[in-house]
């Protein structure tokens, strides 16, 4: 108890201490607290306030500890605040007493996480939380690869606390938690024994227990008895059993707990801890160091923070009693601190410093994790194996400049139960029995070989190598390759998983709905779905160019013909006078625009020869290939008949395609058999699956190909039985595969041939239609339709005048009586007809007057010779 040596001034504050006196941890946490205060005032000589120890005996359980409490914050004594509980559950009920009473909690020993969802501002946690060990424990477990885990834990409050953040954090991290086992603190030794022994059928072998001392002193000790603690096993203890190891009768360590692995928070070395510990040993002689452990180094830090707090809120304010009430319950009897507010700041606000601990200061009323040791247990000690820290991950060594990892090549050499430095593979499976079908008949993805002399089999193919790469990316998962050769193929193989006689199925097995009601499947690992096949038919191209590419050629040589006569008519004599006349003379175009008409009509006409010449020389080389067969619905209301694997499913999706019986043939295998079918005539199309149908193209080169639709289905994958765990590793194994592109790698051995050329480089060759030189039409159409335009646009410039005052009547009938003097002629001098040249190539030359009839109706001679102009 530290008092007033110095001075009369100094002033007594009152503090409150609940721990379990009949337990070593609380005998040790009261000698730290004690200790810190003396060395503190020592140091702080200067100080007014001293704090006054009121010690309670919570006597090991929760009333106690609740009766103590009260009776320490009733009115007769009016602590300011309290230092304990020991446990969590009796935390859980002092902690609504501080809060009703505004009497700061601080517990240097009260680690379950349940506590913070109080969210008690009067509640200060010296030690740290469980949940901050979830992390590290889980690296350890990552570190070897293992997963799966079976919790083992205490039936109560301190138990509980840690479960949800392990098994939230292990789904996170894909480790799975097969079982969860909650023993009762008062649990016999008979129900221990047959807990265990449902835990030693358990498919993992890797245990995390999370408990009291007491209870897992009892585990431990039944788990060797009944051969838990040999090789292969794999036993994890948290930091309530860790820190609390040097507590341990010595011969339960050694005959019950070699080789587990703790974990516990790291204690930073330093000149004042190396201190603390040899004063220790000389106030304690009857107890060594190692009765030491960090719980007491928090109840010393703890006790220290609290000083420091009491100094900050000034010796004057604590001279302020507690408000009393009136009241004749115990309960009702605790009066209300009044300077419980300023201490519960003064305690939040408080300076890190460096403690016994390491740096010590409350953050939401909790000391920050910082890192946490490893340790082997090995002979009656826990040997350090490494560390973990936030930043770095599993190191060998405590420094700063380690690199994140979690790899356990960061630790020491571990010695694991059964004396054994062979690191366990974490399950408790024997070797995989793997059943593989074994045919008669050849195949590339599963081939079953016997030894001539020992008959021992040996097996290969496509689906093995695949299994044999997924299995190499789980960690150590042995299996044995089982032949079964049974008449009823995959269905009967199935059978037998199902049963129990494998425990897992390797082939070509396509994932089917029926099936998935007895087995479970992985993920597919091959194209799913089935399609039809057909030969192709070999034909040759009957037509360099397609009938409308004639007729479209055809009408643009009448439309530019036409469109020239017009445009040359006017200048040039050659397209004038009668038909034949036009026709027999080689006319030569004068006019620009009609040139301009003629030369890429040219261009395309060059086009259009050099092509027809290319397709007529291929027509006589090149075969073209085409699917002798396009329509389903074609093959069924013809009646022909279509070949299906036998013993598959194929034959009912045909069925259900409205195929009918007489039309399905059956075949053993792709391997010679389909080809010989259509060899023969026997089928003229056939369906299956897949992975079948592209090596079989492959073989055959260009003499079959695959027709749409595709009809879905679920891809090959490995069978395992019903529940198995495996199945969902084994999955994401087979993504493994795949992305690395091994998989990728086995098709190209087993399935893809390197005879057969590359159908993207294959020649194919056709008719030439209207579409295939669509552009070119388009330009010339294009290039005419502009001429044709500016010829009228300048035609009708040059006319303007006559076209201002046209009278379409008067025209009219002059038009009629030329043509009737026209008809009565006997001769017509064609050359008076001509338009003679003028300076512009398509101006047009007035003709000289024409006499006219007497009966003729008289018009105005601009109009008279303006028509003649015109014509």
């Amino acid at each position: 108890m530290a008092q007033s040596t110095t001075s009369t001034t100094k002033v007594k504050v009152k503090v409150g201490v609940v721990l379990d006196m009949n337990n070593w941890v609380g005998e040790m946490g009261l000698k730290g607290i004690n200790m810190a205060l003396t060395d503190f005032y020592l140091s702080h000589a200067h100080y007014k306030t001293r704090l006054d120890l009121r010690v309670k005996d919570s006597k090991d359980n929760v009333v106690g500890a609740a009766a103590a409490a009260l009776e320490l914050l009733n009115n007769t004594e009016q602590v300011k605040a309290i230092i304990g509980p020991l446990t969590s559950m009796q935390a859980n009920f002092l902690i609504h007493l501080g809060e009703e009473a505004h009497v700061p909690i601080i517990s240097f020993s009260a680690t379950s996480p349940s506590l913070s969802y109080l969210r008690s501002p009067y509640f200060f946690r010296a030690t740290l939380n469980d949940s901050s060990q979830v992390q590290p424990i889980t690296a350890i477990i990552q570190a070897f690869d293992w997963k799966e885990v079976v919790l083992i834990y205490t039936e109560n409050e301190y138990g509980e606390g840690l479960i949800p953040f392990l098994t939230d954090t292990f789904q996170e991290n894909e480790i799975r938690v097969l079982y969860i086992s909650a023993i009762h603190p008062m649990a016999s030794d008979e129900e221990i024994v047959a807990e265990l022994h449902k835990l030693k059928t358990m498919q993992t072998r890797v245990f995390i227990v999370h408990m009291t001392r007491s209870l897992s002193t009892r585990l431990f000790t039944k788990a060797n008895d009944i051969g838990m603690m040999s090789e292969g096993y794999v036993w994890i203890i948290t930091d309530g059993i860790t820190s609390s190891l040097n507590f341990f009768d010595p011969s339960i360590i050694i005959d019950s707990m070699q080789g587990v692995i703790g974990v516990k928070p790291h204690v930073p070395k330093s000149k004042e801890l190396k201190d603390f510990t040899s004063r220790w040993k000389r106030s304690h002689p009857e107890k060594t160091s190692s009765d030491l452990n960090v719980f007491g180094l928090w109840a010393y830090d703890a006790a220290t923070a609290l000083a420091m707090a009491v100094e900050k809120v000034g010796a004057l304010n604590f001279n302020i009693s507690n408000i009393a009430k009136n009241s004749t319950t115990d309960f009702e009897s605790v009066g209300v601190s009044q300077n419980g507010i300023d201490l519960r700041q003064a305690l939040s606000s408080a300076p890190r410093f460096r403690g016994l601990s390491g740096d010590f200061s409350f953050v939401d009323g909790q000391i920050q994790s910082s890192a946490f040791e490893i340790v082997n247990v090995i002979g009656n000690v826990a040997k350090g194996m490494g560390f973990w820290t936030p930043e770095k991950g599993i190191v060998r060594e405590f420094k700063f400049d380690a690199v994140n990892t979690t790899s356990r090549t960061n630790l020491k050499a571990i010695t694991w139960p059964g004396d054994t430095t062979s690191i366990p593979n974490g399950t408790n499976r024997k070797k995989l029995r793997v059943g593989v079908l074994e045919t008669h008949h050849h195949s590339d993805f599963v081939i079953v070989e016997r030894d001539n002399i020992t008959k021992k089999p040996s097996f290969k193919g496509y689906c093995i190598d695949v299994f044999k790469a997924v299995m190499e990316a789980l960690p150590s998962v042995p299996y044995d390759f089982i032949p079964f050769e049974d008449k009823g193929g995959y269905r009967a193989l199935l059978d037998q998983l199902s049963l129990g006689n494998f425990d897992a199925v390797v082939g070509d097995i396509t994932i089917r709905e029926n099936r998935s009601h007895a087995v479970d499947f992985t993920l597919p690992y091959t194209e799913s779905g089935v399609m039809m096949i057909v030969p192709f038919k070999d034909t040759r191209i009957t037509t360099p160019l397609t009938w409308d590419l004639w007729v479209t050629s055809a009408c643009f040589f009448v439309f530019i013909g036409f469109l020239v006569w017009i445009l040359e008519r006017q200048i040039n004599e050659d397209f004038n006078g009668n038909p034949l006349r036009q026709v027999s003379t080689k006319e030569k175009v004068v006019s620009n625009l009609a040139r301009f008409v003629v030369i890429i009509w040219c261009f395309v006409v060059l086009i259009l020869t050099q092509s027809y010449t290319a397709s007529l020389s291929s027509m006589l080389t090149v075969h073209r290939l085409e699917p002798s067969i396009t329509d389903v619905q074609q093959l069924i209301k013809k009646g022909h008949p279509v070949g299906y694997p036998n013993a598959s499913f194929v034959d009912d999706i045909l069925k259900g395609m409205e195929f009918s019986e007489s039309q399905l043939k059956g075949y053993q295998t792709v391997y010679g058999d389909l080809n010989v079918a259509f060899s023969n005539k026997s089928i003229v199309a056939a369906f299956d699956e897949i992975p079948y149908l592209k090596p079989f193209i492959g073989r055959h080169c260009s003499n079959y190909t695959m027709v749409p639709p595709t009809y879905k289905t679920g891809g090959f994958g490995f069978a395992f039985r019903k529940g198995s765990p495996l199945v969902r590793n084994v999955s994401t194994a087979i993504l493994h595969v795949i992305e690395e592109g091994k998989m990728s790698e086995i098709e190209k051995k087993w399935l893809l041939s390197d005879s057969c050329p590359d159908s993207s480089n294959t020649v194919s060759s056709s008719s030439l239609s209207v579409n295939s030189f669509k552009g070119l039409f388009v330009i010339v159409g294009v290039a005419a339709s502009f001429a044709l335009i500016i010829f009228m646009a300048m035609l009708a410039y040059e006319h303007r005048s006559f076209l201002m005052h046209l009278d379409l009547k008067v025209l009219w009938r002059k038009y009629i009586l030329k043509h009737e003097d026209t008809v009565t002629a006997t001769s017509i001098d064609t050359h008076q007809d001509q338009v003679s040249p003028s300076s512009s190539p398509l101006s047009i030359a007035p003709s000289p007057p024409t006499q006219h009839s007497p009966t003729r109706s008289t018009v105005s001679d601009d109009t008279d010779e303006t028509f003649t102009h015109f014509k």
